[in-house]
């Protein structure tokens, strides 16, 4: 058995034992979009992490997952099993259409034009009344549900989430390792060496960013069937920065830093209420010491800071 898939099943027991600890309650209701949120990130960092393609408008296609699928339960009374992956065709196609104009820029333009499909997207979302229920939001999503069993409670949406999670992290960590993944690595590092050696650089790029549209959708479809609710503001452009952060913070071409950044970002506002009016400040010095003692990211840091210290108390033993 490879040492990834050990690993990965040691993890996979981690997540799926933790609600016998934390025995429901407030905190598994976070947890549960810890789930949604690592999906999310996962996404990005294919983009961003392994293709080196930023994107500021991956929110956008949260939402356009979580709108479509809610709007054919909601509205259409479709079944929400036939909704989801619907949903993550359209949106999938989508963005492999848009992508091929896109991610002919570089650098800053590719930023600012993923910002700007963002915000056409979510004007979209506000100004379609008759569709998406508009800055109000949309109502009646129904929970998902396997023939009588309803998944209505925070530890049955924790499992059903994390499940799928996990499989996205099987996927992603099986593409990464791949032929394709040392492709997009290629690419991350020299556009122009990865397409002498063969490598179809641009197809590959739209692709990765249809992909990475497809997991952000399914996020998006499961966070309407757990909240019954949607309503644009949870797709604005503050949230791409957020998902940005998290990638960054975890580490960029790091499945399981994904999941590191998404957990501390989702967690820590949660333990920071109890500072009222500061939490915001303690919020971003905490992540701006991040970014200057850990560039890497926490799957890099963390293991830096133990060699540190373990290193440290081996130095004070021998003196």
């Amino acid at each position: 058995m490879s040492r990834d898939l050990l690993k990965f099943l040691a993890f996979a027991v981690l997540v799926l034992l933790a609600p016998l600890y934390f025995k429901g309650g407030y905190l598994m209701n976070v947890l549960v979009f810890v789930g949604i949120h690592t999906m999310l990130a996962i996404g990005l960092n294919l983009l961003l992490g392994y293709a080196g393609q930023i994107s500021l408008g991956h929110a956008g296609f949260f939402g356009m997952g979580a709108y479509l699928s809610g709007i054919l339960t909601a509205t259409y009374a479709w079944n929400p099993w036939l909704a989801m992956p619907l949903a993550a065709l359209l949106v999938g196609a989508l963005a492999f259409m848009i992508g091929f104009p896109i991610l002919k820029l570089k650098g800053h333009y590719l930023a600012m034009a993923t910002l700007g499909m963002g915000i056409i997207i979510y004007i979209v979302f506000n100004e379609t009344i008759d569709l998406t229920g508009g800055p109000s939001g949309l109502s009646g999503i129904p929970s998902l549900s396997i023939g009588t069993f309803t998944f209505d409670s925070d530890v049955k949406n924790y499992y059903l989430i994390w499940s799928i999670t996990l499989g996205t992290i099987l996927l992603t960590l099986n593409l990464a390792n791949s032929r394709v993944g040392r492709a997009l690595r290629a690419v991350h590092d020299s556009e122009v060496a990865a397409r002498v050696v063969g490598v179809n650089a641009r197809l590959l790029k739209v692709q990765i960013f249809a992909l990475s549209a497809v997991i952000s959708s399914v996020a998006g479809s499961l966070y309407a069937h757990t909240m019954t609710f949607v309503a644009p503001a949870s797709f604005g452009f503050n949230f791409s920065v957020e998902l940005l952060t998290m990638v960054v913070i975890g580490g960029l071409g790091s499945i399981y830093g994904s999941f590191l950044g998404a957990a501390l970002l989702t967690l820590l506002p949660e333990f920071l209420r109890a500072a009222h009016d500061y939490d915001i400040i303690i919020y971003g010095g905490l992540l701006m010491l991040m970014v200057m003692f850990m560039p890497g990211g926490l799957v890099r840091g963390i293991p830096d800071l133990f060699r540190m210290l373990v290193k440290g108390r081996g130095g004070d033993g021998h003196a």
